[in-house]
């Protein structure tokens, strides 16, 4: 007797497409060349002007793609609230607190060792909001990664001293810290099935205007420079089009908990970019740090 066909469909693997098969590295790549070109951004603009106009054309880009496409938009006020606290956590909330701590004098270095702890917070915030299982094996993982970028940054903690001025910053960074965190927690949870179109065009939108009203008289215009017009084309296509639409997949077919791990490489992967692009020094507490990071995505992941 032949087998059915729907006996035969059932026995087939389901197919990978392969962009989630490559989501994770692409994602990585992708999200660590943002603070490369965030730093040639600022060198010619105020960093509120820069991630203010980085919104708007990112918006007006993901409304026309929508229009012309005829993506789905949301259909209830409350789904539409949603998407924008969501976006308002991801984008505004992390990016414009970032540029703020560092505006205030707080070191990359010690940005990054404040929100290299996002992946542990969104993980216990996973497994209390979301009701994820973080077993031993992820949570070994998480720690190990913590470990590693530890290590990664650690040479560039030491560049700059801590001044008063860094004290009064740390506040924002220990907020882009909560905001990455909640807002990929509140994303996974109240914006399952957003389309990646419609409702990036309306995350935008809204943190363009809430950056726009933050936007001091210290934060001077930009200098419409080559360098300036590539960096800010690079943080528009690569990262709030490309990088943020792979994450928002991965949180989508994805627990949060795992999804985070991949953050852990961002830091080598900065590191490597800021040597072959800037002669920056990689030294051998650096390749070990890398080699934990490697080991502990490998287990959580």
């Amino acid at each position: 007797m032949k087998p059915s066909s729907t006996a035969s469909s059932l026995s087939q693997p389901k197919a990978i497409h392969p962009l989630d098969r490559w989501a994770p590295a692409l994602f990585v790549l992708l999200w660590s060349t943002g603070f490369i070109a965030g730093k040639a951004g600022v060198a010619d603009s105020g960093p509120f002007h820069l991630v203010m106009i980085r919104f708007a054309i990112a918006s007006v880009l993901l409304l026309s793609f929508a229009l012309i496409t005829r993506a789905p938009w949301p259909k209830q006020s409350r789904d539409i609230l949603h998407i924008i606290i969501a976006g308002l956590l991801v984008h505004a909330g992390y990016i414009g607190a970032v540029f703020s701590a560092l505006r205030e004098g707080v070191t990359a270095g010690q940005i990054a060792m404040i929100v290299g702890l996002q992946p542990l917070l969104t993980a216990l915030c996973a497994s209390w909001l979301l009701k994820e299982t973080v077993g031993f094996r992820r949570w070994l993982g998480l720690l190990t990664g913590l470990l590693g970028v530890g290590l990664v940054i650690s040479p560039r903690l030491t560049h700059g001293v801590f001044t008063y001025e860094a004290a009064l910053g740390m506040p924002a960074a220990l907020f882009a810290l909560c905001s990455i965190s909640m807002g990929t927690i509140y994303q996974k949870r109240f914006c399952q099935g957003m389309d990646l179109r419609s409702g990036g065009a309306i995350q935008y939108a809204a943190s363009a205007l809430v950056i726009f009203f933050l936007i001091g008289a210290d934060d001077p215009a930009p200098q419409w420079t080559a360098r300036f017009i590539f960096a800010l084309s690079w943080l528009v296509l690569v990262l709030s089009l490309g990088a943020i639409g792979l994450l928002y997949r991965l949180l989508e077919h994805g627990e949060a908990s795992k999804v985070v791990t991949y953050f852990y490489l961002v830091p080598p992967f900065t590191t490597l970019l800021g040597a072959i692009l800037f002669g920056e020094s990689v030294t051998v507490i650096t390749v070990i740090g890398t080699a934990l990071v490697s080991i502990a995505v490998a287990i959580a992941a």
